[in-house]
C-alpha cells in the first residue's frame, strides 16, 4: 500500500489567542469565543463550500504546530492528572503525538461568501491559537457523531463553568463588547495549568490585544489587571 502524500494546509484559524495559554482545553466549552477560518489561496473556491450552511456544526482537523517533534513517547503526562502520572498517548488528547493532529467540533456561525479573503466561515467555540493551519473540515453529523451515553474516562469534567469570576468594571469596559462575555467565560473555566494552582500567584495571558493577569482564591478569581499590547501578537 502506497503511503499518503504530505497533508496540504488549506487554512488557517484567526483567534483571539496569540499563545497557548489560556485557550480552552477542548472546543465547545465556550461558545462566546468567535474565530474565523480563512483559506489558502488555492482553496478559495466557494464551490467547495456548497451545501456547508445547512450544517449548524463542523469538524476542523489541524496541526498542534508549536508542538511538532522528530520523535514520539508512547505515554505523556496529562495536566489533568498532575503532571506526573503517565497515560498512553492515544487515551490522551495531548499535542505530543506522532502526528501532532488536533481534531474540534466547532458552531459554523455563518459564511462570508463576499468578504476579501472569501469565502471565509465564522465559528463558535474553536479551541485553537491564532495562526493554527487547518488540513481539513467536515460536517459534523448529529446521528453518527453525537453519543450521549459515551464515558469520559480520567478526562471527565463537567461544561459548567468553575469558578466565579471578579471583573473590575473599570478594567472590563477597556475591552471591546463583543470580546467581553468570551474573555469572562475563558476566565470562568479556569485558565490556570492544571498541575499549578497555587494560592496567591498572579497568572496572565495573552487575549486579543491585552495581557490579562489575574489571582484564583478558591472558586473565586479576581482580574487584577489588564494591559494593552504594545503589538499585537497574531502571525
Amino acid at each position: 500500500m502506497k503511503e499518503s502524500d504530505a497533508l496540504k494546509v488549506i487554512a488557517h484559524i484567526r483567534s483571539d489567542f496569540p499563545t497557548k495559554f489560556g485557550i480552552p482545553r477542548q472546543s465547545g466549552l465556550v461558545d462566546s469565543l468567535k474565530a474565523t477560518i480563512q483559506f489558502e489561496p488555492a482553496f478559495r473556491n466557494p464551490d467547495a463550500l456548497r451545501g456547508l450552511e445547512g450544517y449548524s456544526h463542523i469538524w476542523l482537523i489541524w496541526q498542534f504546530s508549536q508542538a511538532v517533534r522528530e520523535n514520539w513517547s508512547p505515554t505523556v503526562r496529562p495536566p489533568r492528572l498532575g503532571g506526573n502520572t503517565r497515560m498512553g498517548v492515544f487515551a490522551t488528547r495531548s499535542p505530543f503525538r506522532p502526528n501532532s493532529l488536533g481534531l474540534s467540533c466547532v458552531k459554523l456561525e455563518r459564511i462570508d461568501w463576499e468578504g476579501k479573503q472569501g469565502p471565509t466561515l465564522l465559528v463558535a467555540g474553536a479551541d485553537l491559537m491564532d495562526g493554527t493551519p487547518i488540513y481539513d473540515i467536515k460536517p459534523y453529523l448529529p446521528y453518527a457523531d453525537s453519543h450521549p451515553e459515551a464515558t469520559g474516562g480520567f478526562a471527565f469534567q463537567s461544561k459548567e463553568g468553575v469558578l466565579q469570576v471578579d471583573f473590575p468594571a473599570h478594567l472590563l469596559q477597556q475591552v471591546p463588547p463583543a470580546l467581553r462575555q468570551g474573555l469572562l467565560d475563558v476566565l470562568a473555566q479556569d485558565p490556570r495549568p492544571a498541575y499549578q494552582k497555587q494560592p496567591g500567584r498572579v497568572y496572565g495571558f495573552a487575549f486579543a490585544d491585552f495581557e490579562v493577569r489575574f489571582q484564583v482564591d478558591g472558586g473565586l478569581l479576581l482580574v487584577c489587571d489588564l494591559q494593552k499590547n504594545q503589538q499585537d501578537g497574531r502571525k
